[in-house]
């Protein structure tokens, strides 16, 4: 059976739960920074196993510098966001920092439509909402 995109988002999703929870004991008495390179070093070794182990690597000639650019911007972006989120972890609650974190969700559906032409639908703009005003709760409770 093919997964298609909605059980990879849904393992996305858990095991992007499973990281603020682990992240959160880990980063008691480290500093966020160091954390931080530790979690990556980790993920570093982990994506280029799998790309080796899959074939994936024999593509790396074939990536266009446009490709290039976008990934190396995108890998500093992410760099930034976990360095924030582990700082933001070491200060405070998971269940407080995590719904925050997810108003990325609200951040890419704002953006798409300037940057990538994508639609904003009644439905759309209402679920966005509902995200951002559920983030805003779980934060304060």
């Amino acid at each position: 059976m093919r997964m298609n995109w909605l059980v990879w988002a849904v393992l996305s999703a858990l095991f992007a739960a499973a990281t603020a929870l682990l992240a959160k004991v880990g980063v008691a008495n480290v500093d966020p920074n160091l954390a931080t390179a530790i979690r990556t070093s980790v993920i570093l070794v982990f994506a280029w196993a799998i790309a080796l182990s899959l074939g994936a690597h024999g593509g790396l000639a074939h990536v266009g510098r446009r490709s290039w650019l976008f990934l190396i911007a995108s890998g500093l972006a992410t760099g930034l966001s976990w360095i924030c989120y582990f700082r933001a972890l070491s200060m405070g609650e998971a269940s407080k920092v995590a719904p925050i974190d997810k108003l990325s969700v609200v951040f890419v559906v704002l953006l798409a439509w300037p940057l990538l032409g994508e639609t904003i639908s009644w439905t759309k703009g209402l679920g966005v909402l509902m995200i951002a005003g559920g983030a805003i709760l779980l934060a304060l409770a």
